[in-house]
C-alpha cells in the first residue's frame, strides 16, 4: 500500500512476509513473523505501523518505551476491508488524499475483473508441512471472500464458520472439491503437488484426482490491497484453465 501511495522512499524496514520483489532491498526486522525489537530499533524508525497479530507484545512495549510511535491498522480479510486498510495506512503517514484515490482506483478495478467463466467449488488448504500443519479455510480466512469474487463456492466455508479449522481425510473426501487452493510455500513444504496428494483425504477428492491445484505466492492470497484485482484476474483464468 505504501509503494501504491508512491512513498517507498519511507521504507526502512519490513517483516518477513512482504515479499514482493520492489521491497526485497528493505531490511527484514522479524524473526519468522514475530517483531526483533533491536532490528527496528537499529534503524531508528519515526513510526511503526502493526495490526492487532502483531507481537510479541513485549517487543511493542520495548519500542513504545524507546520512544517510537506505534499505530495499529486494521486487518484486511474481505474485500471491503481492502479501503478501511488503505486509510488507516494513509491517514497514519499523511496521505489522507492519496489514500482515497488509491482506495477509488481500486474499487473500479474490481468493478471491472472477469469472473471465471466455470463455477467451481474450491478448498482452502493451509499447509506448513515442517510442522505437520494441515488447516481447512472456512468462513473468514480470506480466501472465502476471492473465491466467492470469482463465481466460485469455498466448499471450507460451507462446512466451517471458523477461519481455520484441522481437516480429517474424511471431512476432506465428503467435501470434494474441484479444485484445491494453497500458498506456494505451503505447497512446496509438503513437497509439491505429488506431497499434497499423499495427505489424507487429498487422492479421494475431485481436485486430487484431475490435479487440479491453484497455488497463489504467500505474499499475495491474504495481502488484500492494492494488487488484490489482478489477483482476482488471475485466480479466475486459473480455474477456467483447470475446469476444461
Amino acid at each position: 500500500i505504501l509503494v501504491s501511495l508512491g512513498l517507498k522512499q519511507i521504507l526502512i524496514g519490513r517483516d518477513i512476509a512482504s515479499t514482493e520483489e520492489v521491497l526485497l532491498d528493505i531490511p527484514i526486522v522479524t524473526s519468522g513473523h514475530q517483531v526483533v525489537a533491536e532490528n527496528i530499533l537499529k534503524l531508528n524508525p519515526d513510526l511503526v505501523l502493526i495490526d492487532d497479530a502483531t507481537g510479541p507484545l513485549t517487543a511493542i512495549k520495548t519500542l513504545r518505551e524507546n520512544g517510537i510511535e506505534i499505530v495499529q491498522v486494521r486487518q484486511a480479510w474481505t474485500l471491503s476491508d481492502i479501503n478501511l486498510k488503505i486509510a488507516d495506512i494513509a491517514a497514519a503517514v499523511g496521505a489522507n488524499s492519496s489514500g482515497a484515490a488509491l482506495s477509488e482506483k481500486i474499487n473500479q478495478s474490481l468493478s471491472e475483473v472477469k469472473q471465471a467463466d466455470r463455477k467451481a467449488r474450491i478448498a482452502f488448504l493451509y499447509l506448513r508441512g515442517g510442522n505437520s500443519i494441515y488447516l481447512l479455510g472456512g468462513k473468514g480466512s480470506g480466501a472465502d471472500s476471492l473465491i466467492t469474487a470469482i463465481n466460485s463456492v469455498d466448499a471450507g466455508a460451507e462446512f466451517s464458520k471458523d477461519p481455520f479449522t484441522p481437516v480429517s481425510a474424511e471431512v476432506l473426501a465428503e467435501l470434494n472439491p474441484d479444485v484445491i487452493l494453497v500458498m506456494s510455500k505451503g505447497l512446496a513444504s509438503v513437497g509439491g503437488v505429488a506431497g499434497l496428494k499423499t495427505l489424507p483425504g487429498v487422492a479421494q477428492t475431485t481436485a486430487g484426482k484431475q490435479g487440479r491445484i491453484l497455488a497463489v505466492d504467500d505474499s499475495l492470497l491474504l495481502s488484500f490491497g492494492p494488487r488484490t484485482p489482478d489477483l482476482i484476474l488471475q485466480m479466475a483464468a486459473a480455474v477456467d484453465e483447470l475446469m476444461k
